[in-house]
């Protein structure tokens, strides 16, 4: 079985050295200076105080290693587009595409029941690309609940978090998804499999949409955002007008949302990734994390008022 992981980050990097050190055949795609660190010195992980040093198979090019079993694509939703026609290059009949990144996915309304069914969401996929090459028959979906970050080039801290919940569009336990749950099972991660993949999709994003951009507007780590009240309420609020669009699509929010609240300030004083990006000047998830929603709850017809503020607050942030 090989495994290519595209976008060997924190996230991409913390998942294929577990999987390497597990021994299984894995490649990773990485760029910059973290690529020629792990070339150099290795990839190394710091997991409950101890360092985890692997000598991967990486490279920049997405087709040097040839045909993959199965890819997961650990890179922001944005990068995506400019490289799908060299992704179906490493394409196999069988290929899986594991979409482990924060958002809604470009292939959420694929075979979906009722009027929605196959709707292309423009804000992620405008030209329809990762639909056309990609193709949604490929895809296995994932939500992704390690809290990683890269220290330096070729060395990653892993925070906390083990589970990489994966489901099939159609919610059945298929041949290749329990195949790849058990690779990742054997590399000591948690990958159970859903049978509702897209409420697991929106349970992750309601936080995601609201603390990644607060946390971006105040600087603050997770910790310090939420003890503050007004925070917590704007939260509230954002998470409340993306739940009522989960309602409008008949998929029920299995937690409360002051659970979803008290789960992120246990995370402690942790950096979310659309801060520590902002901190390196980088591009932010906006689109796939915020746009997506917005974009949603137009179709469905529910207004976003405090999601239309945080996401014009954040823009000015970064302007």
């Amino acid at each position: 079985m090989k495994i290519c992981i595209i976008g060997a980050g924190a996230t991409g990097g913390y998942l294929g050295t577990k999987l390497i050190k597990a021994g299984f055949d894995v490649y990773l795609i990485a760029r910059g200076n973290h690529l020629e660190a792990m070339k150099k010195n290795g990839l190394s992980i710091i997991e409950n105080n101890k360092k985890i040093i692997c000598n991967p198979k990486c490279s920049d090019s997405i087709e040097e290693f040839g045909k993959m079993d199965y890819i997961f694509i650990t890179l922001k939703a944005y990068s995506i587009p400019v490289i799908v026609k060299q992704i179906t290059k490493i394409f196999h009949e069988n290929t899986s595409v594991i979409t482990a990144y924060n958002g809604i996915p470009w292939w959420y309304f694929f075979n979906t029941p009722g009027k929605f069914n196959n709707y292309r969401i423009r804000c992620i996929d405008p030209e329809n690309d990762q639909w056309n090459f990609i193709k949604p028959e490929r895809i296995i979906g994932c939500v992704v609940y390690p809290a990683t970050e890269i220290l330096y080039p070729g060395v990653i801290k892993h925070i906390e978090g083990t589970r990489f919940s994966l489901g099939e569009p159609s919610g059945e336990h298929s041949q290749r998804i329990l195949k790849i749950s058990k690779a990742l099972s054997a590399a000591k991660l948690k990958a159970p499999i859903r049978s509702n993949i897209r409420q697991e999709i929106w349970t992750k994003l309601i936080g995601n949409l609201a603390f990644n951009p607060l946390s971006v507007i105040t600087g603050s780590t997770l910790d310090v955002l939420i003890s503050k009240e007004e925070n917590k309420k704007i939260a509230y609020n954002a998470m409340n007008e993306a739940s009522l669009i989960m309602d409008k699509l008949g998929v029920p929010l299995n937690i409360k949302i002051e659970q979803r609240i008290e789960g992120a300030a246990k995370v402690g004083a942790h950096k979310t990734s659309m801060l520590q990006d902002y901190e390196k000047g980088k591009q932010l998830e906006l689109d796939s994390l915020i746009v997506t929603v917005q974009e949603i709850g137009g179709l469905v017809g529910i207004k976003t008022p405090t999601i239309d503020k945080i996401l014009n607050e954040v823009r000015k942030k970064i302007s």
